[in-house]
């Protein structure tokens, strides 16, 4: 249950997933019928058996019922609880019973995979891969005809031999190519084998036991028949968990599960089920789909009511929705049945780093169609590379990087678009993976028609590491540049830079400087860290030239502004009370000499701001001087205000780059010009925002697109 709540996007509005109730107990056994009349039984008495479970359920405001009835009679009774109370139940069944009518509310999961397509299977692998020369080794008596027709119907297929062996001491078969004693297995196996030497092909065998494996493997080494040439698939169903490694050749293909699911694992996926389904409606109605069906168990709902009641609108979702569960993939088959299909994985035995043979998961097999977990197949590979006997089966990767400095670096390709030291790789400016195959199948082709901006040369640590990797775990890898430069956030519900280039597919492998953090843990995995390091803050190590607009700082714009407005002004009012008295310095005055201009006001009002004397003219009317005084005590505390502020300015110039840490009050208290900033869409900046929102808030018109920015901007 804390599992299903933790799932990031799988319940919207802060909801979560709870069990109210769960009883050990018969239907007819739950603790509110206590009440109801012992004389009487439970199947003789169906409204008060409802009453009961009525308050049982509505008390609790449950959204879904989930139980595990094992008789038709109990699943009569589910039938009728949905019905009444209009509350959608999930009955997990051993097998699922055949019902008459279906109720929309009442769903059956067995637990019980549908029966597995094996010739579905085999046929897709020798499709996808092009394996189209095929013979077939049977161990034992199998019936194989239907993939035979399966092989007939297409013309591209050229079926060879079909050869049955079998280890038996019984001589009393007639067929013809089985062999009764164990030379002439022995003899027979050679033979066949021999036949395929010149060719080919790709052998599937059927029945085979592990002695007969290790007997037939043992006669393929010696022959030489094993990869590039000749592919090996067991036929049969296999449980990996005990099939063996020793004796088997390396690249050898099967198909199987591992172990049956449990009744844990079905119950889980119910409530995933659930869960899933009540996020899907909320996000489409979240009135309908929180308010309980049923509110009162004394009436009877009508048949509007149950038409639109949030019971029938969770159970339509209920029956459109599919996910990969723990017991498998978890689908509707109609309205009221809900499968689960097993996980069905193909293997291959490959090498571990220390080269020990191991089962190593390709893909699996899912809704009819094969679904690889890699980008290349084993021909492919072998023909892209021209086969390599250590590995066989070579994975081809496409791997994402992000240039980080000193672990990841770039320079331009030489005139011939190679990188005479380095990897190449691309820079596309995209993560669109039809777009980045396209580009890479070009670069791999004859005729290479890539735009030379778009080929780098990458090096440093972290591709060194790379290469390393390749070489000991044995894969090829295209390597290209994350299309937005940016490591991933979640931004707008999608993950941006190398974690969503990983989760839409577009990139198999991250290589690169890349902090591990929770919300990112959730999503993609992780190695063990090769290079740890914690979170630093990067400051300047010397002074740098203050700009020529220093002297400004101290004061902001708006109260500059505001002193050189309110000095004009004072300028203009005192050019008109002296121009207006008759005692001012005025060519109407009493024969001046001199006269107050508005320069001359602008004269008087400036050296006051600057404290400086010139030659001025002071005015001569009781007015103008009052304002000319009332200016300069103005003035006066701007000056004041100015030089204090000036001297913190200075101050703080010399001392503000010495921090004690991310609990330093100047980064959570910043002074005016204070700036500092992180890599947007980083593992700090997600730090910084789940911790410190506030000092977030206020870095955010800084952040910059990546670290070399940050240091160009410090210095």
């Amino acid at each position: 249950m804390e599992t299903l709540n933790r799932m990031v996007g799988l319940l919207p509005y802060n909801l979560s997933l709870e069990v109210v109730m769960a009883v050990e107990a018969g239907l007819g056994e739950l603790p509110a019928f206590s009440f109801s009349s012992s004389s009487t039984p439970v199947c003789e008495d169906p409204m008060s058996f409802l009453e009961s479970v009525c308050h049982t359920v509505v008390v609790q405001g449950v959204s879904a019922m989930m139980a595990f009835p094992q008789t038709r009679d109990e699943l009569v009774k589910l039938e009728f609880i949905a019905s009444a109370l209009q509350i959608p139940v999930i009955s997990l069944v051993q097998k699922e019973f055949k019902r008459q009518s279906k109720n929309p509310l009442h769903f059956q999961m067995a637990m019980q995979s549908p029966i597995f397509p094996q010739v579905d299977l085999l046929y897709s692998l020798l499709v996808v891969n092009s394996w189209y020369d095929i013979n077939l080794l049977l161990c034992q008596d199998w019936n194989v005809s239907s993939f035979l027709v399966r092989l007939h119907n297409n013309t591209k297929f050229n079926v060879g031999s079909v050869v049955s062996i079998t280890t038996a001491s019984s001589s009393s078969s007639s067929a013809p190519n089985h062999m009764a004693s164990k030379a002439d297995f022995q003899t027979s196996l050679q033979g066949y084998l021999e036949s395929l030497k010149e060719s080919t092909s790709t052998v599937v065998t059927f029945g085979c036991n592990i002695r007969d494996m290790r007997r037939i493997f043992g006669a393929v080494a010696k022959l030489g028949l094993m990869l590039p040439e000749h592919h090996w698939l067991l036929g049969d169903t296999q449980d990996v968990e005990e099939l063996r490694t020793d004796g088997l050749p390396a690249g050898l293909l099967a198909h199987g599960r591992m172990g049956a699911p449990s009744l844990d694992h079905y119950v889980q996926d119910g409530l995933e089920l659930v869960a899933r389904a009540v996020g899907s409606a909320a996000y489409q109605a979240p009135e309908r789909t929180l308010i309980p069906s049923t509110t009162n168990c004394m009436e009877e709902p009508s048949s509007q009511h149950r038409n639109r009641s949030s019971g029938t609108y969770l159970a339509r979702f209920l029956s459109n929705t599919s996910f990969d569960g723990q017991s498998g993939f978890i689908s509707s088959q109609d309205d009221t049945v809900i499968s689960s299909e097993n996980h069905h994985f193909i293997w291959s035995l490959q090498h571990d780093p220390v080269g020990n043979p191991m089962w190593t998961r390709l893909g699996r097999w899912k809704q009819g169609h094969v679904i690889m977990d890699y980008a290349a197949w084993t021909n492919q590979q072998v023909s892209h590379h021209g086969g390599d006997w250590r590995y066989p089966s070579r994975l081809h990767l496409r791997v994402v990087t992000l240039v980080e400095h000193p672990f990841v670096f770039t320079r331009e390709v030489d005139e011939d678009g190679l990188c005479p030291a380095g990897q190449l790789c691309l820079d596309p400016l995209t993560n669109n993976s039809a777009l980045l195959q396209s580009l890479f199948l070009q670069m791999q082709g004859p005729n290479d028609s890539i735009p030379m901006e778009f080929k780098k040369c990458c090096y440093g640590y972290c591709i060194d590491l790379l290469e390393k990797l390749a070489e000991d775990m044995g894969f090829h890898f295209d390597l290209y540049i994350v299309g937005d430069g940016k490591y991933g956030g979640l931004k707008n519900g999608r993950w941006t830079g190398l974690v969503g280039d990983l989760l839409s597919g577009a990139a198999h492998l991250a290589v690169t400087s890349f902090s591990i953090n929770s919300a990112r843990s959730r999503v993609i995995d992780f190695t063990s860290p090769f290079f740890s390091t914690s979170l630093g803050i990067l400051v300047r190590t010397r002074d740098t030239a203050a700009p020529i607009g220093a002297f400004m700082w101290p004061l902001h714009w708006s109260m500059w502004l505001g002193i050189f407005v309110s000095l004009h002004v004072t300028a203009v009012f005192l050019t008109i009370y002296e121009w207006n008295s008759p005692f001012g310095m005025t060519p109407r005055g009493r024969n001046r000499d001199k006269v107050f201009s508005f320069s001359s006001a602008l004269n008087v009002c400036y050296a006051i701001l600057f404290g400086r004397t010139a030659a001025i003219k002071p005015p001569k009317c009781w007015t103008g001087r009052f304002l000319m005084n009332l200016w300069a005590i103005f003035c006066l505390f701007c000056l004041s205000t100015y030089t204090a502020n000036l001297a913190a300015v200075m101050v703080g110039e010399k001392t503000f780059e010495q921090l004690s840490g991310i609990h330093d009050p100047k980064l959570h208290h910043p002074s005016q010009g204070f700036r500092f900033a992180t890599v947007r869409e980083s593992s700090a900046e997600d730090y910084l925002k789940k911790s410190f929102p506030e000092m977030h808030e206020y870095m955010r018109r800084y952040n910059v697109p990546a670290t070399p920015d940050g240091i160009q901007h410090l210095k």
